[in-house]
């Protein structure tokens, strides 16, 4: 685990249980992120990995129908959480610096706003471990905050960074990806963030 990655875990883990409250649950989300994970999920095939995966409720999301799927995060206690909420679907703690999978071996990333606190100088490097784990024709979707591409601001939690679809797709095409499609919105009342959303498809080459 790189330094930054230890420090955003101890940092989740002495508020997970707050951000469990507001955010851990699938019904607490915006129903057109459900729609755009649900859709991802439904085009792939081959084993997935849910990479940042906080409390796991994207992760159950994505077992539906059977699919093999493994959730990671940095966070012991989200991973705890994540273990006690949905038993049968395995949860580790880990980087996605290092997803410890066979070149080639998933069929699908989600990294759903798990790259947000992640330097921006370190990204590169993830989006190549991503590539790597992928076979050729896998599918990574990102979620991300909107806006000035590696800018830092103050989250909730620890310091976080925005990203531009533009910026980061470039970093996507270096790591091997091409992206397929791209969504920007504004934020809808009770969201978790009034800050502007961003996903980016992309597809390994």
């Amino acid at each position: 685990m790189t330094d930054s990655g230890h420090l955003i875990a101890l940092a989740y883990d002495a508020r997970a249980a707050e951000y469990i409250g507001v955010g851990g649950t699938l019904s607490q989300m915006d129903p057109r992120d459900v729609a755009t994970i649900r859709a991802w999920r439904d085009s792939t095939d081959g084993a997935l990995r849910d990479a940042g995966c906080g409390p796991g409720h994207w992760t159950a999301f994505l077992a539906e129908g059977a699919r093999d799927v493994r959730g990671i995060d940095l966070s012991r206690e989200f991973v705890a959480s994540a273990r006690r909420s949905h038993p049968g679907i395995p949860f580790e703690t880990g980087s996605f610096h290092d997803l410890s999978v066979e070149d080639g071996a998933l069929g699908g990333i989600l990294a759903w706003y798990s790259l947000i606190h992640t330097p921006p100088a370190q990204v590169p490097a993830v989006l190549r471990e991503f590539a790597r784990a992928l076979r050729p024709g896998g599918s990574l979707l990102v979620g991300f905050f909107d806006g000035e591409p590696g800018e830092p601001f103050a989250h909730a939690v620890t310091i976080a960074y925005s990203w531009s679809a533009e910026a980061l797709g470039i970093l996507l095409r270096d790591a091997g990806f091409e992206v397929v499609a791209s969504e920007r919105r504004g934020r809808a009342p009770g969201e978790m963030s009034a800050r502007p959303h961003g996903s980016l498809i992309a597809r390994r080459s």
